[in-house]
């Protein structure tokens, strides 16, 4: 596999943080990621996970290199996508078709049966088939949070990005929830970089799993091979878990 994005002596610093004694809040991060990898990241608030991200997406600037593609990236664009954690993502005076529309519509795409076509397709993808004429104060949050899952897979990204999407949910849905990225994840042609303080979602989830220390750096780097589906009866699942609990606690 090809490297899809390469991250080389990354340093972010948001001067004035008490937090800090210089504001730095990531310090000469490296990272090299391949293609269809979906990488999971934890680790304890304020060390720079959701900074990360944001560096990524081109949200925040930044010292050092993002490359995505071997192509230096800046500014955001459509090959990588951030799905949030707040349900407020979605334009609410648009229908549920609207809103997955508005960006295709800004990449370009304007033919209305194209639109359509696109629409349903990844609806279905997150089992929410007849839902496009809803509004977002009709549905659920983990409809909303599909929803924008679907907006981001239909632009056809490079990169997902996603800040602890399901942590507001309550378990049985993010347990759906989970089960459903996962089967997404093995049939898009797309890679995910996905924060979460839940040791469970990342070794469900992650094919990669990287935990990140209290002062921004990579404490543990994992490459998960446990097989899938994988829950806690999952030969491996408690000595790993184990592994991550400890390493946190520390």
């Amino acid at each position: 596999m090809s490297s899809v994005l390469s991250i080389r002596h990354l340093k972010k610093a948001y001067p004035g943080d008490p937090g800090r004694s210089d504001g730095s809040v990531l310090e000469d991060f490296n990272l090299e990621l391949e293609e269809r990898e979906f990488l999971c990241i934890l680790g304890p608030s304020g060390c720079g996970k959701t900074t990360l991200l944001r560096c990524i997406a081109g949200f925040e600037p930044y010292e050092g290199e993002i490359r995505i593609q071997d192509q230096v990236k800046c500014e955001p664009g459509t090959d990588r996508i951030m799905v949030f954690q707040d349900f407020n993502q979605l334009f609410p005076w648009k229908t549920v078709e609207k809103n997955i529309q508005y960006p295709l519509r800004k990449k370009g795409i304007r033919d209305k049966e194209e639109l359509e076509q696109i629409t349903a397709e990844y609806l279905e993808k997150v089992k929410l088939p007849g839902t496009e004429k809803k509004y977002p104060h009709q549905l659920s949050g983990g409809m909303k949070q599909r929803v924008a899952i679907a907006r981001a897979l239909a632009l056809k990204p490079k990169i997902i990005l996603m800040d602890e999407p399901f942590a507001a949910l309550d378990a049985m849905t993010r347990n759906r929830l989970q089960a459903e990225l996962l089967h997404i994840s093995e049939t898009e042609d797309c890679t995910f970089v996905f924060i979460t303080h839940n040791i469970q979602e990342a070794i469900v989830l992650g094919s990669r799993i990287i935990l990140m220390s209290g002062s921004g750096k990579v404490k543990i780097d994992h490459r998960n091979t446990l097989p899938r589906p994988i829950t806690p009866s999952t030969d491996g699942y408690g000595e790993l878990w184990k592994l991550f609990h400890d390493a946190l606690e520390e």
